[in-house]
């Protein structure tokens, strides 16, 4: 598919939500039509895995089949290669065409219809190996809520239209070299992520952060046996490392709210991710982590900044493995390093951790300058310090930095700083600052060359830093002052004169004019 026709489909789709905008909130109307369109791509795989299957049989259509062996013999097998199973008069195109039939001669009513084929979708999983992945998956498309209509056929209006235009659109899930339509989720998600404010970083990290950080995490590698991400949102940035690379074999993610981890699922399944290689969990964690036993080879997170946590209200933090070490726990109003040392516990040796944070993590004392200092000066595991531009976080307009950790640094005896906060570095689009493809690359080429370049990057040595007593503020060691021309003072003064007396000549004039009105101007 060419760059113009995935800029059609992005534009049909968002069209479609524009239905919408207006009548209820960005982030009910994100659910609904977020969640039809995950119903419309299970329909579609349905359909086409079954085609396949009929290949050489009397009914090769998989609408027109009705022989009940022949459904069965389907199901069994949907369900090992996609994880569900649909009917076909479940299917996404029969549901739209029910909803377009003439009313006078038949109902077009659909909503107790279209609520059966989601809970037959999450039950037709149950005892199987998908059943986690599909458990609750439609919970947030309520169909009986005011909020898409006050009345009955109010609502089944709008989700007839909803399902008529999705219906219309081609996703060409046929073209296996092609993820359009992964492509054109993303570009909805982060459509609704510019419009949602505040609530919009729960979910969402605006993709150019993404890349540097995939890009990061994938350097010198061509296949990941993992990556993890344990605040992963929507699922975006673990798509996103998968961008970088030829495979990757196993995704892992942990989310605490629920319609978020929700969507994390759904944006899996439909980047054709199959639901035996990811493993997304609904919980907090830092309390309650859900992949301990397991290490890493690439971690990607951009975790709530300076979130609350429990720290030292819950016991058995003293003495979890993951903070005990550091000597003293991270405060209980800024969960940065406590999500910081969660995630080099589950970083591999032979792995890369890249993580967004706040700038006060550079440079805060107490008790995150002791696990600052325990991180680079007892484990040497801090590899890059990267500034980022203020204002590029949909929700906060705060100045963020990169950090990059490894077990095992191929370069041990110094860490890369680069200042891409400047001006120079970033352009303005609306009221946010973003990052253009060649600041990007920038950033990464500099990180991966290990380039000091001057007021951008800078090598610093251990003991420098031990120096700055593990101050990592990044105009310590990147000097970005920009030196004024030098004034030339003779000039000034030449320039002042000429001006004194051209003034003097004005007064003169001025006072003949005032003289003839017989005023005095003296």
């Amino acid at each position: 598919m060419s760059e113009d026709q995935k800029k059609l489909l992005e534009a049909q789709l968002w069209g479609i939500a524009n239905l919408l905008r207006g009548k209820i909130s960005a982030d009910d109307y994100r659910d609904y039509i977020l969640g039809f369109i995950f119903y419309k791509y299970l329909s579609e795989k349905q359909y086409l895995y079954a085609n396949e299957l009929l290949e050489g049989e009397k009914i090769t259509d998989y609408i027109k089949v009705t022989d009940t062996e022949t459904l069965e013999a389907i199901k069994e097998e949907s369900l090992l290669k996609l994880g569900y199973f649909l009917k076909p008069k479940e299917l996404f195109s029969e549901l739209a065409k029910k909803g377009n039939a003439d009313t006078e001669s038949e109902s077009n009513y659909i909503i107790e219809d279209l609520q059966a084929v989601m809970n037959h979708i999450e039950q037709s999983t149950m005892g199987t190996e998908s059943e986690d992945d599909f458990t609750a998956l439609f919970e947030d498309l309520d169909l009986t809520s005011t909020k898409i209509g006050r009345t009955v056929g109010a609502r089944n209006e709008i989700i007839v239209k909803i399902l008529n235009h999705l219906d219309k659109i081609d996703f060409k899930l046929q073209d296996v070299d092609s993820d359009v339509l992964g492509d054109a989720y993303e570009y909805l998600i982060a459509k609704f992520a510019a419009g949602a404010g505040k609530s919009a970083g729960e979910f969402y990290t605006p993709q150019q952060v993404s890349k540097i950080l995939a890009k990061i995490v994938t350097s010198g590698k061509k296949k990941l046996k993992s990556v993890y991400d344990p605040t992963c949102g929507s699922g975006s940035l673990l798509l996103r490392v998968a961008k970088e690379v030829e495979v990757v074999d196993e995704y892992y993610g942990q989310e605490l709210n629920r319609t978020t981890f929700n969507l994390a699922r759904m944006n899996m399944i439909l980047h054709d991710v199959h639901y035996r290689n990811f493993d997304i969990r609904q919980e907090d964690t830092l309390e309650n982590p859900q992949h301990l036993d397991k290490r890493f080879e690439a971690v990607v997170a951009n975790p709530p900044f300076s979130a609350h946590w429990k720290s030292d209200e819950n016991p058995l933090n003293s003495t979890d493995e993951r903070f005990s070490q550091y000597g003293k726990l991270a405060p209980k109003t800024k969960a940065d390093y406590a999500f910081v040392t969660h995630m080099v516990h589950q970083l591999a040796d032979n792995g890369t951790m890249a993580t967004v944070l706040p700038h006060g993590v550079l440079f805060r004392g107490a008790a995150e300058g002791v696990i600052r200092r325990y991180l680079i000066e007892d484990r040497n595991y801090l590899d890059a310090v990267i500034g980022l531009p203020a204002n590029i976080f949909y929700g906060t307009s705060i100045p963020t930095c990169i950090l990059v950790f490894k077990k095992c640094r191929e370069v041990d005896d110094n860490v890369v700083f680069i200042d891409a906060s400047g001006d120079d570095h970033f352009i303005k689009v609306g009221n946010q600052n973003e990052l253009r493809d060649c600041d990007v690359e920038k950033i990464v080429t500099t990180y991966r060359n290990r380039e000091a370049i001057d007021k951008y990057s800078y090598l610093a040595s251990l003991e420098e830093i031990a120096e700055n007593d593990y101050n990592l503020n990044i105009p310590r060691y990147v000097d970005t002052f920009e030196e004024e021309e030098p004034v030339d003072i003779n000039a000034v003064m030449q320039e002042i004169k000429t001006l004194e007396a051209k003034r003097s000549e004005l007064d003169v004039e001025i006072n003949g004019y005032f003289q003839e009105l017989g005023l005095s101007f003296f």
